[in-house]
């Protein structure tokens, strides 16, 4: 598209926009008037919205504007999954600087409609206003389709906690990235665009998980979510994680133990959740350690010690 967004002009651009969109059937009404509607069946809806800023959570010299719509809308989308929903619609709040190219919120768009397509939802409205700063603000919506939520709170002694998705790939190929690298290329695109498995959370409630999070933070950060929440102890055998053996390589080449980014790295959004002992579960869920009584506070160990390494995301503490 030719032209900055400046010269496209706030209406030009939404028309821009709102042609690359697709519909699902859950979508009575779309973009174009005051607010869009969406069916919500069970008479709840499931929301929960990020805000990402560039330089901050993405640059465009690592990143196309595809890949951070890709990014930014998967990292929605799982967290409607991580609560057993399964996702429906998706509403972006766009700033954006009158000089950028009027390609960059299209392409933006673009993958923002790809991801949602994936989960099975769809890009239903939004704002967008100008600014200094590029600024990508995401609600999404999900229907239990009458199932109970699975929240953080639910996790009991005994429980197995399993994980299901990618561990440490998007944090492996932020350290490639931050080299001044481009492959492995498997490790720099989980980074770029996450792969979260969406099917996984209300599959997950349908097998009576106790509590469920996805790993945006970090295992061990998320994993303390969920203990804190319960009032338990969770415990993670770092024999039962997978690190793959070119996870290794790169550790090696840039001096990390490959571990670190698998109980540390964010950004995969994996899901994690608790089950009742001998819950059959399917191929992709790998059991990785029990949930315990808490002894004091509820906290997360690492082979039944406390993790005393730096990791885990926190936006005003930092890593």
């Amino acid at each position: 598209m030719k032209g900055t967004v400046g010269e496209l002009g706030e209406f030009g651009l939404i028309r821009a926009l709102t042609s690359r969109l697709t519909t699902t059937p859950a979508v009575r009404l779309g973009p174009g008037d005051d607010a869009a509607v969406v069916a919500a069946p069970d008479r709840r809806v499931v929301a929960t919205t990020d805000v990402l800023i560039e330089g901050r959570h993405f640059r465009r010299d690592w990143s196309t504007a595809y890949d951070v719509g890709r990014k930014s809308a998967a990292q929605n989308l799982a967290d409607v999954a991580a609560m057993g929903a399964v996702p429906t619609a998706l509403l972006l709040g766009l700033v954006v600087p009158a000089e950028l190219s009027a390609t960059w919120p299209v392409e933006l768009m673009d993958g923002l409609r790809d991801e949602c397509q994936v989960a099975g939802a769809a890009v239903v409205g939004g704002d967008v206003v100008r600014g200094e700063t590029i600024t990508v603000a995401i609600t999404a919506l999900g229907d239990l389709r009458n199932r109970e939520p699975v929240t953080r709170s639910g996790a009991r002694p005994g429980d197995v906690v399993a994980v299901t998705g990618w561990l440490g790939w998007s944090a492996a190929g932020y350290a490639v990235l931050s080299r001044g690298f481009r492959s492995p290329r498997a490790f720099v695109e989980a980074h770029r665009r996450p792969e979260p498995p969406y099917h996984a959370g209300p599959a997950a409630a349908e097998l009576g998980a106790t509590a469920m999070t996805d790993v945006s933070d970090g295992l061990v950060a998320d994993l303390g979510h969920i203990a804190t929440a319960s009032g338990v102890c969770i415990d993670v055998k770092s024999g039962d994680l997978d690190v793959p053996a070119q996870m290794t390589d790169i550790g090696q080449a840039v001096g990390v133990d490959p571990l670190q980014w698998v109980l540390t790295g964010g950004e995969d959004h994996a899901i994690v959740a608790t089950f009742p002992q001998g819950t059959k579960l399917p191929a992709r869920w790998r059991v990785i350690g029990r949930v315990d009584k808490a002894v004091g506070t509820p906290q997360v160990t690492v082979d039944g010690a406390p993790w005393d390494k730096a990791g885990g995301w926190d936006h005003f503490g930092g890593k």
